[in-house]
């Protein structure tokens, strides 16, 4: 199989480019780099982002917000989502890999919080890292129960 693989028509070797052989080659003289300044010299390298010396773009623009290192991403669930939803199954305990395969949350490798949006009746046994106050509240208020994942 990988012995009969061959090259595509027309992809085989190039010869390389000879500059600085004349002028009948059309790359003599100047071998293509035009007359003097800073790219026609040996060793000549630009960095990303250089305009010749004018104020390049990154700098020209403002600098704009702020990112908090400390920061925490969670997966953020309603409780009126949590009620609504078809391919939930209300009588067991619900947690992030219940509300994975729902479809609620897209994974469940970060922690999950609970907020109080909605109304709820049925009394939810819910397992999260984090629930807001009214959150708590509308749980154990239905006769439901809270835990808290450590």
């Amino acid at each position: 199989m990988l012995h009969n693989l061959e090259n595509a028509p027309g992809a085989e070797n190039k010869k390389r480019r000879r500059v600085g052989r004349g002028p009948g080659s059309t790359l003599g003289k100047t071998s293509g780099r035009g007359h003097k300044g800073q790219n026609s010299r040996s060793g000549s390298k630009r960095r990303v982002g250089f305009e010749g010396g004018q104020m390049p773009l990154h700098r020209r623009l403002p600098k704009r917000g702020f990112k908090n290192i400390f920061s925490k991403e969670f997966n953020v669930v309603n409780l009126g989502d949590i009620v609504e939803c078809k391919n939930l199954k209300l009588d067991g305990t619900i947690n992030s890999e219940v509300l994975a395969d729902a479809g609620l949350i897209r994974d469940n490798k970060l922690p999950l919080k609970v907020l109080g949006d909605g109304t709820i009746e049925a009394a939810l046994t819910i397992e999260a890292h984090k629930f807001s106050a009214s959150a708590k509240k509308k749980v154990t208020d239905a006769g439901g129960k809270i835990s808290i994942i450590e």
